[in-house]
């Protein structure tokens, strides 16, 4: 087995294509987004006589607590055998060593099991005191019909949606770079009544223009008299629609503006071809004490399937880490999360 980079785009979206359920935090373009924000990017390849077996998109984060790496989703392996996971790793080990990482942080898109967990620790690595990118999720078949996805609501999200119709609540899908403005704008709206970090602007506009190449993103607005009480940006990747990001307005609360475009996000992904429509992050457990515990509870009323990926992962490579494991502890005890 050997590791090299990987330069060409289609050799490495012909590869994370072709792994199931297809995760864009591996693909080509989320790691365009952040060397657009002026990060280090490097896609790793694990070949077997020229064969590619697995690969690792690896993001330099150099943060004031310490250097580190960031793989989301990832690595991503056709054979999870002990050997060929133990034979990545210790290149990725060796990288981030030479680039003065004190650690690296995976999170690959495997089952959260005590199977998956010891794995990792045999690699010797370290439950992380932060989650990296949604871990727990619902998820929506979409080969079901658009009959069969109401009845698997909620009742009274059925009822929102049906009642956001005939208020007159209307839903337009967009590829307007301008809705970045409209999206930060009511996500700080939102940030002021719950209470959590806003994304910049920036990483918004890199965001939509580098998945926009390969119109893998739209913007879906709920308006009513003609105002948008609720953003969203969607991500389509291969087989996958992702419910990333969204704002609202508080005017209007009363309008049920989210469920319609919600509704009308898991209409374009079955309209795309998506089997599966990803509602992203929730809380991990029901404690209403959670800071997501109200944005769960909304994912909830759309049914769907539960999953539960494997919690992030810290391989510690210098005595460092411990100074910053200590403060991500005490960050996530204070955010609730």
């Amino acid at each position: 087995m050997e590791i090299k980079k990987i330069t060409d785009k289609k050799i490495w979206e012909d590869f994370v294509l072709s792994q199931h359920p297809n995760t864009f935090l591996q693909s080509w373009h989320w790691g365009e987004v952040h060397q657009r924000l002026g990060k280090r990017i490097f896609r790793l390849g694990l070949f077997d006589n020229q064969k590619l077996i697995g690969a690792a998109q690896l993001i330099k984060e150099e943060a004031k607590r310490g250097t580190h790496f960031i793989i989301p989703a990832g690595p991503i392996l056709i054979d999870w055998q002990e050997i060929i996971l133990g034979f990545f790793i210790e290149e990725i080990k060796k990288l981030a060593e030479k680039e003065g990482a004190i650690f690296v942080r995976v999170r690959p898109n495997i089952e959260n099991s005590k199977a998956n967990s010891l794995l990792f620790k045999k690699m010797g690595f370290v439950i992380a005191p932060m989650y990296l990118h949604a871990e727990s999720t619902i998820q929506l078949d979409l080969n079901l019909s658009e009959v069969e996805l109401l009845s698997q609501m909620r009742k009274n999200t059925r009822y929102a949606i049906r009642r956001a119709e005939r208020d007159g609540v209307q839903t337009v899908v967009s590829r307007n770079s301008k809705d970045i403005d409209l999206l930060y704008k009511l996500q700080m709206e939102t940030v002021k009544r719950h209470h959590f970090s806003p994304f910049s602007k920036e990483f918004f506009d890199q965001h939509f223009q580098a998945f926009l190449a390969d119109n893998q993103i739209v913007f879906i607005k709920a308006l009513y008299q003609g105002e948008v009480l609720s953003i969203g940006m969607f991500i389509f990747y291969g087989d996958t629609a992702v419910y990333h990001y969204s704002g609202s307005s508080s005017k209007h609360p009363k309008i049920p503006a989210a469920y319609a475009m919600l509704w009308q996000a898991i209409r374009e992904a079955k309209k795309r071809g998506c089997r599966i429509f990803d509602l992203w992050g929730i809380a991990p457990t029901d404690n209403p004490r959670h800071r997501f515990s109200g944005v769960t509870l909304f994912k909830k009323g759309f049914g769907g399937s539960r999953v539960d990926y494997l919690h992030a992962q810290d391989l510690p490579l210098s005595r460092l880490y411990w100074l910053s494991f200590i403060f991500e502890t005490a960050r996530r005890l204070k955010r609730r999360v």
